[in-house]
């Protein structure tokens, strides 16, 4: 029998959680003679996933739903055994506040780009004008290839600033929490510069690849969200149920890896010691490079921005909102008046996380110009959002209860340039600190399905690196 190896995955989120859960998956399915621990710093997993149950209501303190065509995410749903208790999205109808309305999405749009152009023109979201320029992309020449840009320059060169301000920043900062005129193009949405290079434009690439929904006998088309019945900390409960008991270890924090002849030894904040042979960061950047502050390359993560988010939840009883409007909730366009960034109606977009008689709306603070309103109390913060709901909805009644919760520092910002900072980083790991490996939301995909894909990358990783060595 070969000599025992020890992994220790640092971070309890979705990242290390499902990095965990396929290392000893394979060790026990190949008989490889290492042991897998995970050390998380909190008293709870799961990151930035958090439900929590409260007077028969569901409330996804953190994300709350999963992009169907991202298929990592399932197949670890459907292994750890809760494939039955996935739910679609209730209703396929979403808003952009603008010019004090609600507007509709149009209908045929991918990532708020038009891909069908009727419903673009009847849409009340845009002007004549914006219709006019967004219609440019059919007749620009595709641009000179270049390295990396901003989404912002990208999309108003092609779109417009009126497109790109009333439905495109607000659908994709809402995933990033970010300003599109610094987030990287090539760490985000690579394949809309491919597109452009290959069709010479957006809109007319897009109508070539984008998928026509089998719409067959008038069927309304299918929901690319889902969720799970239990909320999304079932799946953090069932992952961490599926590891080797013992294998966890809560409130044991990391603070700083040293290099040894025979491995590494991560020095905790306790005091005490913990070797291991090969170890995955799945920590946000900031702490990594903490971990790490001895080795210069580090150095770029200290100059990595991240921003600050918060959202209430809120409960009413049904008869308190006298303008309920049939959607799963609404975008705000930043060139509003408004400090909510959006509001999900949680009773519509998933009935069942929502008793009989009751509302459950959920709304978020903290656009990247709008730092502060992450640090106001919780009343204030719930003050200010019933405000700008009451401008849209008619709010009759105070909420039963609400729900704030503050994610401070957790939005990494793939800011211009990106891609090639991480894959200098990881070059250098290779050289310098062989059998060390970083994954998660800070590096490359902050979605759910994209931090377990790079944790089976990093699974990856290590059982080449323990093998050759």
């Amino acid at each position: 029998m070969s000599e025992q190896k020890k992994v220790v995955v640092i971070g309890g989120g979705i990242t290390g959680l499902s990095t965990a859960y396929y290392l000893q998956k394979e060790a026990k399915e190949h008989n490889l003679p290492y042991s897998v621990e995970l050390l998380e710093g909190s008293n709870r997993l799961g990151g930035m996933i958090h439900t929590e149950n409260r007077e028969g209501f569901t409330i996804e303190r953190g994300p709350d739903s999963l992009l169907a065509r991202k298929p990592s995410v399932f197949r670890l749903i459907d292994e750890v055994g809760l494939s039955k208790d996935l739910v679609s999205v209730s209703t396929g109808k979403s808003y952009v506040l603008a010019n004090e309305k609600l507007h509709e999405i149009p209908s045929g749009s991918y990532m708020g780009i038009p891909v069908q152009v009727r419903p673009f023109v009847f849409s009340t979201l845009f002007s004549p004008i914006g219709k006019l320029r967004a219609a440019g992309d059919f007749i620009k020449p595709k641009s000179k290839p270049q390295g990396d840009q901003s989404l912002g320059h990208f999309f108003r060169n092609r779109l417009g600033d009126e497109v790109v301000e009333n439905l495109i920043e607000p659908l994709l900062s809402g995933i990033y929490s970010g300003d599109i005129d610094n987030l990287s193009l090539m760490a985000t949405f690579p394949n809309f510069y491919q597109i452009e290079q290959k069709y010479g434009g957006i809109v007319r690439g897009l109508q070539k690849t984008v998928p026509k929904p089998a719409n067959k006998q008038g069927n309304k088309k299918p929901s690319p969200f889902r969720t799970l019945q239990g909320g999304l900390g079932s799946l953090v409960e069932a992952v961490a149920d599926s590891l080797n008991e013992g294998s966890v270890h809560l409130e044991t924090r990391v603070s700083s890896i040293e290099k040894k002849a025979d491995g590494y030894d991560l020095k905790l904040q306790n005091g005490e010691e913990v070797h291991a042979d090969s170890v995955v960061i799945t920590t946000p950047h900031a702490s990594a490079q903490s971990m790490l502050s001895q080795y210069s390359f580090m150095d770029s993560f200290k100059d990595m921005p991240a921003t600050s988010v918060a959202n209430v939840a809120m409960a009413f009883d049904q008869s308190a909102i006298q303008q309920d409007i049939n959607g799963s909730g609404f975008l705000v366009s930043r060139n509003s008046d408004y400090r909510i960034t959006a509001c999900t109606w949680t009773h519509k977009k998933w009935p069942h996380t929502t008793p009989e008689g009751k509302a459950l709306l959920r709304a978020y603070v903290g656009k990247p110009s709008d730092q502060g309103a992450v640090d106001l109390s919780d009343e204030e913060i719930a003050d200010l959002v019933l405000k700008d709901l009451n401008k849209t909805m008619n709010i009759t009644q105070e909420p039963e209860f609400s729900v704030v919760t503050r994610w401070r520092d957790s939005r990494a910002q793939y800011t211009v340039g990106h891609k090639d900072r991480l894959k200098q980083i990881k070059a250098d790991l290779v050289d310098e600190l062989p059998g060390v490996y970083l994954a998660g939301a800070s590096y490359e995909g902050l979605g759910i399905p994209d931090c377990i894909d790079q944790g089976e990358e990093a699974v990856e990783h290590v059982l080449d690196y323990l093998k050759q060595s």
